[in-house]
């Protein structure tokens, strides 16, 4: 675990710019500034037809927007017959000349990272780039079987390795947040706002495209198990406490979403698809104010304890 936890630290920081930002995917509390975001009418953006939701796309990037737009309606579908609702929402998959005029403030610089604008406009890259590249670790230097995860997941035939299967995921990540506020979901609490869009992620990929499993899997697995040394905040607690003003810090935040991505992962395996409906069906019926203990009891009784388990054990179980 030591060897382990110097390599992932030496990776870290030889990518501190990516680190600032991987995994924020807050899409409810940061990006509150950029709701009332007009993107110029001027912006040479083509229109992707034939598909349920509106998808622009950068200039001679047609090919990449149909591959997202698939991922996205397939998702769509999947979650219609679960949760009986969809969303509305407007893709932008742009190209880095195109990014600052659609992204938010915050990533104008950050080319490649997905985002929530207002639960409606999603903002995805068409391009692999420096963002993503810049989390590639020294993989011959990690432990075998997360060096092996590694491969598995992010390999290109010609032996370099790209990020660009997480980050297409974490869009659907960043849809999901459309569905909780466009619903009118109550979360509750912070860590259930993410928790529950990693569940929503995390099911659709198990039961229609198992074969993205170790994409989605083997990034947050390096995080979790590099141990904890280098993190000030653990608890949900603190979470909570400093999750609208992201006063964790930024890579302390991407742990959490590790976490999240991993507890996802768990409650899936212990309760299967049902569980993301039982708990759609109970974020709506209750839209009462909760104590912690009562929260935690409505989701054991009317969910599955293993999301109940995510806050009674979330300090005994990595």
């Amino acid at each position: 675990m030591k060897n382990q936890t110097s390599i992932l630290t030496f990776w870290k920081l030889k990518s501190l710019p990516g680190i600032t930002c991987t995994l924020l995917l807050l899409g409810n509390s940061v990006w509150g500034q950029s709701a009332h975001q007009v993107i110029p009418d001027s912006l040479p953006l083509e229109k992707l037809m034939g598909y349920s939701q509106t998808i622009r796309y950068s200039i001679g990037h047609q090919e990449r927007a149909a591959f997202i737009a698939r991922l996205m309606e397939n998702a769509e579908v999947f979650f219609q017959k679960e949760v009986g609702f969809t969303p509305k929402t407007e893709l932008y998959i742009l190209a880095p000349g195109d990014w600052k005029s659609v992204a938010a403030k915050p990533l104008h610089d950050v080319y490649g990272f997905p985002h929530n604008l207002d639960q409606v406009r999603l903002v995805i890259a068409a391009e692999d780039n420096d963002f993503w590249r810049s989390f590639i670790p020294p993989v011959d230097t990690l432990p075998a079987s997360l060096a092996s995860q590694f491969k598995t997941a992010y390999a290109k035939p010609d032996g370099t390795y790209t990020m660009m299967p997480f980050f297409d995921l974490l869009a659907l990540h960043e849809m999901g947040h459309s569905y909780t506020a466009q619903a009118g979901l109550k979360m509750h609490r912070h860590w259930m706002g993410e928790l529950f869009v990693n569940i929503m992620l995390h099911t659709y990929v198990a039961e229609k495209k198992p074969e993205l499993l170790p994409a989605l899997e083997a990034f947050p697995n390096l995080i979790i198990n590099a141990g904890t040394a280098e993190y000030s905040y653990t608890s949900l607690h603190d979470f909570e406490k400093l999750y609208a003003t992201l006063g964790m810090g930024p890579r302390n935040y991407g742990w959490y979403q590790s976490r999240f991505h991993g507890s996802a992962k768990a409650i899936y395996d212990a309760g299967g698809k049902q569980v993301l409906k039982k708990l759609w069906n109970a974020l709506r019926q209750h839209q009462q104010e909760m104590s912690d203990e009562s929260f935690a009891e409505m989701l054991k009784m009317d969910v599955h304890p293993s999301v109940a388990d995510v806050y009674l054990k979330w300090n005994t179980t990595p």
